[in-house]
Formats: structure tokens, C-alpha cells, sequence
């Protein structure tokens, strides 16, 4: 049986369409949800993490991000048929909210997400974005805070936002451009997040509240992703209710958000507002996700300063390297695992200039690994890909500082100034080369995939992929020396080295004592011949080192070739593609001579 609706119910927003139908809620489900809320209210406490006893195993699924998702569909309300004359619409469960936001692997990726929004927003008058932990009165549980100064969002714009793979963001100056973003990584960090805002569009004034509750839509039976919206127009001395549909839609709009947000009533909304200013977002993400030990993903205690994924934090991983354990802690390849901060200060490939990122009171210093590499170079790169004009990539090249004591290595590929890829390791597991080799660049030419932690597989990131082989190995080989190692193959040439001398040393043994025995009716000179022809061939000494110098030399002598190599394929493309300009303009010349001759004929 459906579930009963209760009477005045909520006039909401329907994501997917439809801004007039209402909801069905169920009262037996809101009664389930207050009562587990409460169950997890006493058990959370602060925000120390708490452990849920296995009695609380319902409760816990629903608070542990991957096991969120697992809930009864059949509970939920049967899906309304459309009125006389409206035609049928597909319609969003809630579960799509939570397997959406699955595609998002790593809170910080959710994180770097909304830090995307708000670095767009440096067009509009943005100049900073905070980031920082606050608590929920309510329950006394943290939330996670996202604050910027940006140009903020009108109430056509929230609704915009707020709606599934709708994006304005087309421009070579913008991050997002899938319109998913926010949805994915709010529901990423925890079941429900709210939004405040406030825009000045064509002289009026306005601020908005917008509810994208996965708690409230679970808990209360919906079979439609919808959102409770409320708007005010702030043009005048104090804030005047924006009426789209009715009084009582936008009265029940505002009820849903006071039962289903952490703020208790009207006046506590308004408040939230103080602190934007003329425009700006704010976002507060809360019931933020627990991992599958009952404790919170994300670790506010271990630092002040920082926001730490626990999980990650805690792995032993690195206690099991037998050296420089504390060096690989505190290089910048692990701490972006676990520390927020140091994701952070990598994130962005250059450096702002009147933004700042600030993480709990304290602004994130940027960092430009390509600052911190020796003996760096820079090779461009030009990929082959159909598009009209010529695209070139410089990639910086180098050793970490830290070289040959860490073995980091690995390329940092960014796309319109974002991080996608860290410390990307393109040489084989098994292989000492490359150590310590690290690459920035910037692949503008690729598609990331929509959490933005890689590339779209096509045939140009294969083919950069094998780029960057190239790189790692011709750089390897001419410059290994310079941290240390040994140029590739004079290994195996003083191996060969001593093989050849410890065979020699018999053989020449044996011939001084043949030759001794034999010089006795031999003439004086003939004697001293045989000596000397001992020395330069049967030593071996001599020998040896010279083929050493000339195996060195002809290697070198390869590279030189090799480079030489790719040179000069360099200049046949640039070649080629002259001629095909000059044959496009000797056609267009010869059109322009016939159409004169032509002319000249008629007249």
C-alpha cells in the first residue's frame, strides 16, 4: 500500500520538471526518521567520532556513504498519474542522488569540486573562498562550511543549480561545464546540504534558500528528487517574500526547510545571511558521511589548521618502506592523500593574484612543484588532434629536490589550471628509471572525466600518455648522472668488464708460463716482443677499458642521433604542413587567375 499523505503537504521544487505537484509524505516515515536521528544524536555527541553499536546496523547503513544507497524502493510512494492534458515525464528517484555522487572515489575530489564553483566565480568579483568545519546546534554534530564572495545566484540561478546536468559554464575560463558538479560532491561529503545566497541581476536584489535533503527524501517516501526553495527580494529596508506560486506553497517551502535543516525557525535562516554581504554562496553540508567503522570520513581533530581524511590517514601503508619513512610522510606525493591542505596548495596550476583559499581561518599557500624540481627542463610537446589551430604543451621535467633518497616520481597533468591527475606514473612498476623524475603540464586538449580525477581514455591521452614515456627515459638517460646513478648500460659494461677479466687472468697465467718456458732458444729481442704483446693483450687491462670508452662513446653518440631523430620529424611535420598551406594558396591562386582570364574573355 502507498503511503497516506498527510494533509497541507510541502509545496516543493520537482528537479526534474514539474514545479506543481506535491509530494506524497509519509507520517510512519517521518516518525522512523525522528527516531533515528535521535538515536544517532545521542550516539554522535560532539564531534569526537563515536562508534554505533551493531544494534544501530539501519541506522548505520543509512549514515555510511557506500551502504546509503541500500534502501527499500518499494517503501517509497507510487509515482502520481499525470493530470488531463500533461504529458509524462521520467521522473528522478532519490537513490540517483546517492549513485550519482558514487562517481566521486574521494571526498577530496567532492571537495576540489565546490572549490571549482567558487574559483569561477573570480570573473564575478570573487576573492576568496572558506573552507571550515561548524557545528550543528541541533545535535551538536559538525558540518562542513563553503563560503565565497562571488556574484552569488538569483532565484532563477539556484533553481539552475540546483537542477540535474544543467550548466551555463561553456567558457575557456571555467572549470565546470558538465552541471553536475555541485549535486555529485555535496552528496558526496553528506546526505544534505543547504544553500544561501544573494545577487544583484538588473538592479533588484534578491537572496535565496534552497534544501537538497537525501535525509528528507528517504525518510519521507519521495519517488521524485525534489527540493524545498525559498526567495526574497532585499532591494528595500528588509527582506520581502518572493510569492511564484502561492502563500501557502511558499509557507510550506519554508516548513520543510525549518524541519529538515539544522536551523530551528525563520530568524535563524535570515541570520545566515549576515555574513555574505551584498552577494555571495554559502553552502553547509551536514549529516556528513561516516565510513564503515561508525566514524566520520572526514577528521576535523588531528589539526586545527587542516581537515584530514581518516581513512587515508590511518593506512599503514608507508610503515611497511624500510627507509626515509618520515621524508616519503612528508612529501607532498603522500600528504595530498590525507591533508587537505596540501591537496589544496596543488590544486591550481597558477598562482592567484587576488584570490585566496582559506581552510579553517588560515589561507592555503599555493605551490608550483615545477619551483621545486633540479636539473628541470622543459620539452614541448604537440599533440595531433583534428582541431584548426596548432596546439603545443610545455611540460617541465626535473628531479625532486629529494633525489635519488626518494624514489617519487610521476607527472602532474592539469586542465584549465585544475589538478586532474597527481603524481601520474607512466613507467612500469618493476623499473628503477624514472625514479625520482617528476613532470608538470597542462593537457587543455583532453576531456576530464566528470569527478575530474583523470581523462576521458581516447586516442590523444594514449598517445600522450607514450609522450611522456619518451620524456621520462630520454631525460633519464641524459641526466641520471646528475643525482647519482649511472648512465643505462654501464652496468651491464663493468659486469662485463670483470666477467672478461676473470677469464683473461687464467689464460694469461697459463701463456707466461708457456712463454717462459719456450724463451729460453729464443733470440733476446724476440723475448722482449712477446712481454710487451703480454701486457696489451693478454692483461686484458688496456683492452677492456678502451671498449668501455667507445661503448660510452657510440651510446652517446646514439642519444645524439635519437634526438636528432625526433628533430628532425619535427621539421618534416612543420614542413608538411608549409607545403599544404602553400598548395591551398597556389589553388586558390590559380582559381583567382582563371576567374580573371574569364572575365578578360567575356569583355
Amino acid at each position: 500500500m502507498p503511503p497516506k499523505p498527510v494533509s497541507n503537504p510541502p509545496a516543493v521544487v520537482d528537479l526534474t520538471s514539474s514545479d506543481d505537484e506535491e509530494p506524497a509524505a509519509n507520517t510512519v516515515s517521518n516518525k522512523l526518521a525522528s527516531n533515528s536521528q535521535t538515536r544517532l544524536q545521542e550516539r554522535r555527541g560532539s564531534s569526537t567520532p563515536v562508534l554505533l553499536s551493531l544494534s544501530d546496523d539501519k541506522a548505520a547503513d543509512s549514515r555510511c556513504f557506500w551502504k546509503a544507497g541500500n534502501f527499500d524502493v518499494s517503501l517509497t510512494a507510487r509515482p502520481m498519474p499525470a493530470a488531463d492534458g500533461e504529458l509524462e515525464h521520467a521522473r528522478v528517484h532519490p537513490k540517483f542522488l546517492h549513485s550519482n555522487a558514487t562517481s566521486h572515489k574521494w571526498a577530496f575530489g567532492a571537495i576540489a569540486e565546490l572549490l571549482d564553483n567558487a574559483v569561477d566565480e573570480i570573473h564575478n568579483g570573487a576573492t576568496f573562498v572558506k573552507v571550515d568545519k561548524v557545528d550543528i546546534m541541533k545535535d551538536n554534530s559538525p558540518a562542513l562550511l563553503f563560503h565565497d564572495d562571488g556574484g552569488g545566484m538569483d532565484p532563477d540561478g539556484i533553481r539552475k543549480c540546483m537542477s540535474l546536468g544543467y550548466s551555463s559554464k561553456k567558457s575557456n575560463t571555467t572549470i565546470g561545464q558538465y552541471g553536475n558538479g555541485f549535486k555529485t560532491s555535496t552528496m558526496r561529503l553528506g546526505a544534505d546540504a543547504i544553500v544561501f545566497t544573494r545577487a544583484i541581476h538588473g538592479g533588484t536584489a534578491t537572496q535565496s534558500v534552497g534544501l537538497l535533503s537525501y535525509t528528507f527524501l528517504r525518510m519521507t517516501g519521495q519517488d521524485d528528487v525534489i527540493v524545498p526553495m525559498i526567495d526574497f527580494d532585499i532591494s528595500g529596508h528588509w527582506a520581502e517574500p518572493i510569492i511564484n506560486g502561492s502563500q501557502d506553497d511558499w509557507s510550506s517551502n519554508l516548513k520543510t526547510i525549518l524541519e529538515w535543516s539544522p536551523f530551528a525557525s525563520k530568524e535563524d535562516l535570515l541570520i545566515q545571511f549576515e555574513d555574505i554581504g551584498r552577494h555571495g554562496t554559502k553552502v553547509i553540508i551536514f549529516n556528513l558521511w561516516l565510513n564503515d567503522e561508525g566514524i566520520y570520513e572526514l577528521n576535523f581533530d588531528d589539526d586545527d589548521e587542516d581537515i584530514r581524511l581518516r581513512d587515508e590517514a590511518n593506512q599503514g601503508g608507508l610503515r611497511k618502506l624500510r627507509k626515509s619513512v618520515a621524508e616519503l610522510q612528508s612529501h607532498i606525493s603522500y600528504c595530498i592523500r590525507y591533508s587537505l591542505r596540501a591537496y589544496i596548495s596543488i590544486l591550481y596550476l597558477k598562482r592567484f593574484t587576488n584570490f585566496n583559499i582559506i581552510l579553517r581561518g588560515k589561507p592555503v599557500k599555493q605551490r608550483c612543484i615545477a619551483d621545486d624540481l633540479k636539473y628541470s627542463k622543459v620539452v614541448i610537446y604537440k599533440p595531433q588532434i583534428p582541431i584548426a589551430k596548432e596546439v603545443s604543451v610545455h611540460t617541465t621535467i626535473g628531479f625532486i629536490k629529494e633525489a635519488p633518497a626518494l624514489g617519487v616520481c610521476g607527472f602532474n597533468v592539469y586542465h584549465k589550471n585544475r589538478l586532474i591527475m597527481p603524481f601520474w606514473k607512466v613507467t612500469g612498476d618493476g623499473s628503477s628509471r624514472g625514479l625520482g623524475v617528476v613532470g608538470v603540464l597542462e593537457a587543455n586538449f583532453l576531456e576530464p572525466v566528470h569527478d575530474k580525477q583523470g581523462f576521458e581514455r581516447s586516442s590523444a591521452f594514449i598517445r600522450l600518455e607514450t609522450r611522456l614515456k619518451q620524456m621520462v627515459m630520454e631525460y633519464w638517460r641524459s641526466c641520471c648522472h646528475l643525482v647519482g646513478h649511472n648512465p643505462p648500460g654501464i652496468h651491464n659494461l663493468q659486469k662485463d668488464r670483470a666477467n672478461s677479466q676473470a677469464s683473461i687472468r687464467p689464460a694469461a697465467n697459463i701463456q707466461n708460463k708457456m712463454a717462459k718456458e719456450q724463451n729460453d732458444g729464443l733470440p733476446k729481442g724476440s723475448n722482449e716482443a712477446l712481454n710487451t704483446t703480454q701486457d696489451s693483450d693478454v692483461s686484458g687491462k688496456s683492452f677492456v677499458d678502451r671498449i668501455c670508452e667507445e661503448n660510452i662513446e657510440l651510446f652517446m653518440r646514439c642519444e645524439e642521433h635519437a634526438k636528432n631523430e625526433i628533430e628532425l620529424q619535427e621539421l618534416v611535420d612543420s614542413l608538411e604542413k608549409e607545403l599544404k598551406e602553400a598548395k591551398r594558396k597556389h589553388a586558390q591562386l590559380l582559381l583567382a587567375v582563371e576567374a580573371k582570364r574569364k572575365q578578360k574573355n567575356v569583355n
